[in-house]
């Protein structure tokens, strides 16, 4: 039976994945041997030694403690694209409302003391200041063409805009799902300089924290509205609220509201919606549902933001090794001789790295004792061992 401990409240479709005569879900359980996990801070939760996975049903992962999970071994999952096109749906709405000024004429309406034909007479003398401008025609940059990013230029491409997009690290899959009407750009700063609206997707990292700062700034196109969808470190606050004032900037959207500027008339904050819909929650929940399920039960690691992906297929005999070692030279070879040693014959052996981790999937024809599980499990560098048999369910 294996334990799984929810830290926020998970759609009940993604916990419908797990069936229950082996699996037992609540939010304050012994020894779990996952957590899922949404927008809980874990930096200062003390972990079980017994959690082998976490699931975050979201893409970010800025309040999951990597490195420290890393270090022992334990893959973090996440579920990059199960919210994209709430996402993107979102950055549609924020052109719209900046660019027509819906915020404020809304906001105008309803404060309206008048009735009647008074009223009427009313908004159409004042309806003049809401005046905007129409998105065909305009040219929509996007910085960050993951599975985000990608389904919103795409979408502005069908509304009419011109889009240019950013990405040196475009995967293939996304480029294959890249409108032929994208162009590309060679570097940020064209980006910021040619479009009417910027549009950020990208993880927050050292690179990319404030990569929106006072000098990239000052070269934006006049009037740009900028919508921040990814995180709110990837803007420095501080340069934005400048720029605005100084009119360089028209207007900002964001989903993370800061307090510096929350009240500028001129920027529309959300709290944190991106991913707020039904449809985006159930799709995040029974993927990571199934990632943690596949880890468990054979081994199987798909969207890990620490560890490399291993895809294999479900064994249905014998008994298989899932091993975590420090990525350093001579650690497969000197695993098979403990299982050699053991007179155990190797059915299947899988290795892949990322960074300073390593992980081995060994199928072995028969039963591993408990001194040759000790044995590997006392190599140097090895951070984790478990043992799996196949399960019925």
């Amino acid at each position: 039976m294996f334990k799984i401990q929810t830290l926020n409240t998970i759609s009940s479709v993604g916990l419908n994945q797990f069936p229950r005569e082996l699996y037992e879900i609540a939010s304050e359980i012994q020894s779990p041997d996952a957590i899922l996990v949404r927008s809980h801070a874990m930096h200062d939760m003390t972990i079980p030694s017994s959690v082998k996975v976490i699931g975050r049903a979201g893409a970010g992962v800025n309040n999951i403690p990597i490195d420290a999970l890393t270090k022992r071994g334990i893959p973090v999952f996440n579920t990059p694209g199960a919210n994209a096109n709430a996402v993107r749906e979102l950055v549609i709405a924020g052109m719209l409302i900046a660019s027509r000024h819906l915020c404020q004429a809304w906001n105008y309406v309803r404060h309206l003391e008048a009735s009647g034909e008074h009223l009427e007479k009313e908004i159409e003398q004042n309806k003049k200041q809401f005046v905007g401008f129409e998105l065909m025609g305009r040219t929509l940059g996007v910085i960050g063409l993951g599975s985000v990013g990608v389904k919103v230029a795409n979408a502005a491409v069908n509304l009419g805009m011109r889009v240019i997009g950013y990405d040196p690290a475009i995967s293939v899959n996304r480029a294959w799902e890249l409108s032929a009407n994208v162009k590309k750009a060679h570097h940020i700063e064209e980006v910021l300089m040619k479009s009417d609206f910027v549009t950020f997707h990208v993880p927050l990292t050292n690179e990319t924290k404030h990569m929106i700062n006072a000098s990239r700034l000052q070269l934006v196109k006049p009037g740009v509205v900028l919508l921040n969808f990814s995180r709110d470190s990837v803007i420095d606050n501080q340069a934005l609220a400048e720029a605005i004032n100084e009119q360089k900037v028209f207007a900002y959207v964001t989903d993370f509201p800061h307090a510096e500027l929350k009240n500028h008339p001129r920027v529309i904050s959300f709290p944190h919606l991106g991913a707020s819909t039904k449809e985006a929650e159930e799709n995040c929940a029974v993927m990571i549902a199934q990632q943690v399920r596949d880890y468990l039960e054979i081994g199987a690691i798909g969207y890990s933001a620490n560890f490399p992906s291993v895809e294999t297929p479900q064994h249905h005999s014998g008994v298989r090794l899932s091993i975590v070692n420090i990525n350093i030279p001579n650690m497969v070879a000197q695993i098979s001789s403990k299982l050699a040693a053991a007179g155990l014959n190797i059915l299947s052996l899988l290795n892949k790295s990322r960074n300073d981790i390593a992980y081995t999937l060994i199928d072995v024809h028969e039963d591993v004792n408990e001194q040759t599980l000790n044995a590997i499990k006392d190599i140097e560098g090895v951070v984790q061992l478990r043992r799996i048999v196949p399960v019925c369910s």
